[in-house]
């Protein structure tokens, strides 16, 4: 979608034309004998009263009823997911509900809401798409026993591969936090970031939702050539001006992390140690993810992991830094795999910081908690539920 189109989306929403503010009289002066002025206005002003006007209109579809997690909880299974799709099997809800996690994170491409989107500024398709998501049975069924926490990824924000220049962000935003039901905390801030800390002292858990969409800056994409990149369309961007979190984010994480906790789980819907791919990633960004692996680093003493999900295929990575090895669980798609060759997959794509198969199948991540043992065991469970990859560590 060029950017040439979304403004015009955004200026046709707010009932703007590509004209001067103030008419001529043709003596070169404005009708009203004042020398014109040029107003900049961003697409969140321009949008604003079509979305005040819009909002009087139409139903914002909700999840549904959640049961709270009780902040004294003692966590010691979490199961999560990311890339579902409103149009496809719901299958996954039921074999996840029998392995009995406490807490169940939503990661990202909750919904493909900008599949048959025509670049309306109301989002009409992710709307349609959040309210199908929420009349499944199936669906229904496991939030209304499971306690679950959201982030999102492009599809769910608005569009593929989007970030911080999306002109309809603030709308997908306000669908999101309706939707899910956000706290009164993300809702008064930009953005959708979320933490929570559950269990008493010894066992507490903090669990981080990052917002890689709401602030991130644009991407570099490779030069054009007749052979296509294998591996995406993009390079890395070494402009240090160029974000992923933003400044505000970037100082609540910060914040987050100097908080007592005895275990730290740390979503991002992107992938954050791997660097062998183009697709999208931290990769994108050198500065910002050696930036987010030092502040991790830095953290208050605790035990880390870090789950991602966005790339239809799923794995365990590793990465030593700060003086410690650093663990991620990426786990992608529940419903909408691309194939299920997992060793055409692995081979498709060699990572020397994986140390898994690279499996293509549907799939979704489990954590396990041995506070006794304070040790981790990270599994990836397949379309059938049966073990893809394990592994534990200690902390």
């Amino acid at each position: 979608m060029r950017r040439s189109l979304l403004a015009a989306t955004a200026l046709a929403a707010a009932g703007l034309a590509a004209a001067p503010l103030l008419a001529d009289n043709h003596s070169g002066h404005a009708a009203t004998g004042e020398t014109p002025v040029s107003v900049s206005l961003t697409p969140d002003q321009l949008l604003a009263p079509y979305y005040a006007e819009l909002r009087k209109k139409v139903v914002m579809p909700e999840a549904g009823p959640n049961p709270a997690l009780s902040p004294a909880t003692t966590l010691t299974r979490i199961a999560f997911g990311s890339c579902n799709h409103q149009n496809a099997s719901q299958h996954m809800w039921a074999q996840i509900a029998a392995q009995q996690p406490q807490l169940f994170l939503m990661i990202g491409d909750n919904v493909y809401g900008d599949a048959g989107w025509d670049a309306d500024a109301g989002l009409e398709s992710l709307r349609s798409a959040y309210a199908l998501q929420a009349s499944h049975p199936e669906f229904a069924g496991f939030r209304a026993k499971f306690p679950m926490m959201a982030t999102w990824d492009d599809h769910d924000f608005g569009l593929n591969d989007a970030g911080g220049s999306f002109p309809m962000r603030r709308w997908g935003e306000e669908l999101f936090e309706t939707f899910w039901g956000s706290s009164d905390a993300v809702r008064t801030r930009d953005g959708i970031y979320d933490s929570s800390i559950t269990g008493p002292e010894g066992k507490r858990v903090q669990v981080i939702l990052l917002d890689t969409r709401f602030f991130r800056s644009d991407l570099k994409r490779a030069e054009w050539t007749k052979d296509r990149p294998p591996l995406g369309g993009y390079v890395p961007d070494d402009n240090p001006a160029k974000t992923v979190l933003g400044a505000e984010q970037w100082a609540w994480l910060k914040a987050e992390l100097a908080k007592p906790a005895d275990l730290r789980i740390v979503v991002s819907s992107t992938q954050v140690i791997t660097q062998a791919h183009q697709f999208e990633g931290w990769t994108n960004f050198p500065a910002e993810r050696a930036k987010l692996l030092d502040v991790l680093a830095g953290r208050e003493a605790s035990g880390l992991v870090l789950l991602s999900g966005d790339r239809h295929a799923a794995g365990i990575y590793k990465v030593e830094h700060g003086g410690e090895t650093m663990w991620e669980l990426t786990s992608s798609s529940l419903n909408l795999a691309f194939g299920n060759d997992n060793d055409r997959s692995t081979a498709r794509e060699p990572d020397a910081a994986r140390v898994t198969k690279f499996f293509s199948e549907e799939n979704y991540g489990l954590i396990d908690i041995d506070w006794k043992a304070r040790r981790l065991t990270m599994t990836l469970k397949g379309n059938t539920s049966a073990t893809l990859a394990e592994q534990a560590f200690s902390w």
